[in-house]
């Protein structure tokens, strides 16, 4: 396992990472933690390998686009000193374009989420053991569906730049893929993209997968 004693993971992303979590960072006692993927992936790090201690911190904010992620990131993510950083963000930034078509001031472009999200890898490269890329996803298998093809673009900028910095590359977008070609979103989630705790479960396996657990 990747992961050593008192080693700290800061999650950093939205409302798929967030779900209830203490905000601006949420970690410890009762529920700070949230109940996403996050609390997930710390409950089987404590069952599987309860003689390793890890510092697991939720630091997801509902609504978030990579531009809001960045603007806090020093203070969420950097100042936390973490051993490892898990970035999660991008799903606002596609759903902003179809939820609210006539505000482009809202939209976060192909262009500027690539901008953003390699300055948030550069903020903490070479400074942590790891940094790991999570993609952007919504539970549609049909790759004609208007936001998931746009959503497709932003899998690649961060398949790009995490082969490009070193990253750990995660890809939930292909995960609920073949998942929904089995059941259907609805099963996980109401609106393809914010997931029940079977949905939180795969992803957390995901993630884990990557992590020699």
């Amino acid at each position: 396992m990747i992961f050593e004693n008192l080693d700290r993971i800061v999650f950093a992303g939205d409302s798929v990472t967030d779900m209830g979590s203490e905000n601006p960072v949420g970690e410890g006692l009762f529920d700070n933690v949230g109940r996403s993927y996050v609390r997930v992936i710390e409950n089987m790090l404590s069952v599987y390998y309860p003689e390793i201690k890890v510092r697991v911190t939720n630091s997801g904010i509902s609504g978030n686009t990579s531009r809001d992620l960045l603007a806090r990131f020093d203070r969420d993510v950097v100042a936390l000193n973490p051993q490892w950083v898990s970035i999660c963000i991008g799903i606002n930034d596609v759903w902003r374009q179809f939820d609210c078509p006539a505000m482009p001031n809202v939209h976060v472009l192909p262009d500027e989420y690539e901008k953003n999200l390699e300055e948030m890898i550069l903020k903490v490269k070479g400074n942590v053991k790891g940094i790991f890329i999570l993609t952007p996803y919504i539970m549609e298998p049909l790759k004609e569906d208007m936001m998931r093809a746009r959503m497709d673009e932003y899998v690649e900028i961060c398949r790009k730049l995490a082969e490009k910095h070193g990253c750990i590359f995660v890809d939930f977008q292909k995960m609920y893929e073949d998942y929904c070609k089995i059941r259907h979103s609805s099963y996980i989630a109401w609106d393809r993209i914010h997931p029940n705790q079977v949905g939180a479960t795969l992803m957390a396996r995901e993630f884990l997968k990557y992590c020699d657990f």
